[in-house]
């Protein structure tokens, strides 16, 4: 029997899971699951093929597959908008408050953008294993860490004051 060293990459399988679900209980059943799909199976693993971006795939498709169900579950019945009920949310700690402004940031990124900065940034993955791991050309990689990069600024920086001797419709779109 052959031993497969899974564990080792369970703490950077949990930093990328927590990151992508923006919560430590459905990142640790996110983990979870990959684990169980890795060991379920694992003869669809190449022996001598780099394990981590292996297990990093199987997790990045069990997020978007949980993705989509979530989707399809909320077309059919009623959601709550975070914004309808922020004043009923505790505050964070003040010593929280660059983290959790970094991870609403990172959860209003659109999930392909999300997923690859946190691949390439997070977890020092190549544009071409990151490629791999989403099954997208290595140029929409660059594409989607270029605009996600940008947009993650642009959200940490806030909104950008407008000229007062600005166009009204310049001054609207802000």
């Amino acid at each position: 029997m052959t031993h497969f060293p899974l564990t080792e990459h369970i703490p950077s399988l949990r930093r990328y899971a927590r990151a992508l679900t923006g919560d430590a209980w459905a990142a640790d059943d996110l983990v979870q699951d990959t684990l169980e799909r890795a060991c379920s199976r694992w003869r669809l693993w190449l022996a001598g093929s780099d394990l981590r971006a292996w297990l990093f795939t199987l997790m990045h498709n069990i997020f978007v597959n949980q993705l989509r169900r979530s989707l399809r579950q909320a077309a059919a019945g009623a959601t709550v908008n975070v914004e309808d009920v922020e004043n009923e949310l505790a505050a964070p700690e003040a010593g929280m408050a660059q983290a959790l402004d970094l991870q609403r940031c990172l959860l209003r990124l659109p999930e392909d953008q999300r997923a690859v900065l946190l691949l390439v940034s997070l977890e020092d993955l190549s544009y071409e294993e990151v490629a791999k791991i989403t099954g997208v050309p290595v140029g929409t990689v660059m594409s989607r860490l270029s605009r996600a990069r940008s947009r993650l600024r642009e959200l940490m920086d806030g909104p950008a004051p407008v000229a007062a001797g600005a166009p009204a419709q310049l001054r609207r779109l802000k």
